[in-house]
């Protein structure tokens, strides 16, 4: 059902992009806010994730890959908006579901305190550790899905899952 959607925008229709959008609108936002961390920017990344989607789509050559490809999309659009945040200040606003989903990995007794340690020891993650740990751990995809949609063989997705864990733990330990 994905592949005829996904043709069918690929030739112009709006209204099957439109059904594609809600499909993967939540899971793009949850996404880009456990890597970003706040609401706005969330917001913005999937915002912009959709609008690369649309204007690159009729160049997407495996329709049966939309949804590694929007995922690589919505990394992307999260990149962006770091870059750009490295030059503004931010006051952190709140935490939510999805940050908190994130850190069942990390803080032992899930205090305030631990939720905080874990958000700035998160934050100092590359943004492909923190895209690989979201995928993995928040979105649960299995580690094959992610070696096809990055293109790389499922022993080095394993290889950087471990590297992205081991920097998170000095990362919290330095935290803590």
């Amino acid at each position: 059902m994905e592949r005829s959607l996904v043709e069918r925008a690929q030739a112009g229709d709006r209204d099957a992009f439109e059904v594609l959008v809600r499909q993967k609108v939540d899971a793009v936002y949850r996404t880009a806010y456990a890597i970003l961390g706040n609401a706005a920017d969330a917001q913005d990344a999937t915002q912009e994730t959709f609008i690369a989607a649309w204007r690159g789509l009729p160049r997407l050559r495996e329709p049966e890959r939309f949804a590694a490809w929007l995922s690589k999309i919505a990394t992307n659009a999260c990149r962006m908006s770091l870059r750009h945040r490295r030059s503004v200040r931010e006051i952190p606003m709140e935490v939510d579901d999805a940050r908190s989903a994130v850190r069942s990995y990390g803080p032992p007794d899930g205090s305030v305190a631990d939720a905080y340690a874990f958000d700035r020891a998160f934050e100092r993650l590359s943004i492909d550790q923190r895209a690989l740990l979201v995928a993995h751990h928040l979105n649960g995809r299995p580690l094959a899905d992610i070696a096809l949609e990055l293109e790389v063989p499922l022993g080095t997705v394993k290889s950087r899952l471990h590297t992205a864990r081991a920097a998170l733990e000095r990362s919290l330990a330095h935290e803590r």
